[in-house]
């Protein structure tokens, strides 16, 4: 493993009953880098992720963060680890305030819950001009800032992102990768799902390219850019 590893992925299995989701995958984040994951819908990059947080049991392989073996650690442990979630879609609570749902982002945060939400607030002024405003009624990029938002409140060493910008216009699509850019240069180290492919390589340090539960191609997000096989598939040639 390298010195510079954050998380090391050694040739894990996951199965929805008798169906492999994922099968052998292998790879490495080092800290404070974007590490892309491109395919179609239903290609296993949401799956790999749930493998890395335990809600999807692994059969076989083994996951290594911060140098300690948490391939059958339960869910809550591995978070409380350093390893932040937002799922497709974000999740938020919307019947709960921008505030409640910061506060629920903080049940493993161990420093003052109230400084943190301060600091969260100095880098999304907006959520802290609506702190009182019901979660439910924000606009979907809205929604998504408070979804991230929320996973930063643990302060996390990882921060996996399950296709954050689906749904949003291109303009709020802007934005959040902006925002990915700044949560990097501020030493974040982020897992990056993506459909948008071209977005995401450009982004990204290096990428992971899944097709049908395995990976298929890896490297910079430069190199798949300019991969002949990526382009066809998934920058439109």
């Amino acid at each position: 493993m390298e010195q510079n590893s954050l998380l090391t992925i050694n040739g894990i299995s996951s199965f929805y009953g008798p169906i492999c989701a994922i099968r052998d995958i292998s790879m490495e984040i080092c800290h404070n880098e974007i590490v892309g994951l491109i395919g179609a819908n239903g290609a296993g990059k949401s799956s790999l992720m749930k493998s890395i947080l335990g809600i999807r049991p692994v059969k076989s392989g083994r996951i290594i963060f911060n140098e300690r073996n948490i391939t059958h650690t339960s869910t809550p442990e591995i978070v409380a680890s350093g390893i932040a979630y937002v799922p497709e879609g974000g999740g938020v609570f919307p019947f709960m305030t921008i505030k409640e749902n910061l506060q629920l982002g903080a049940v493993h945060y161990r420093g003052n819950v109230n400084e943190r939400i301060e600091m969260i607030y100095e880098r999304f002024p907006l959520l802290k001009e609506r702190e009182n405003q019901q979660a439910g009624t924000l606009s979907g990029g809205q929604r998504q800032l408070v979804a991230i938002a929320r996973a930063l409140m643990s302060s996390p060493e990882l921060l996996m992102l399950d296709e954050p910008s689906l749904g949003l216009a291109p303009k709020v699509v802007e934005e959040l990768f902006r925002l990915i850019m700044d949560l990097k240069n501020d030493g974040y180290t982020i897992l990056l799902s993506e459909q948008n492919a071209r977005k995401t390589l450009q982004h990204a340090d290096r990428a992971y390219v899944f097709r049908t539960g395995s990976i298929i191609l890896h490297g910079t997000g430069k190199e798949l850019m300019d991969n002949p096989v990526v382009q066809e598939a998934y920058l439109g040639g």
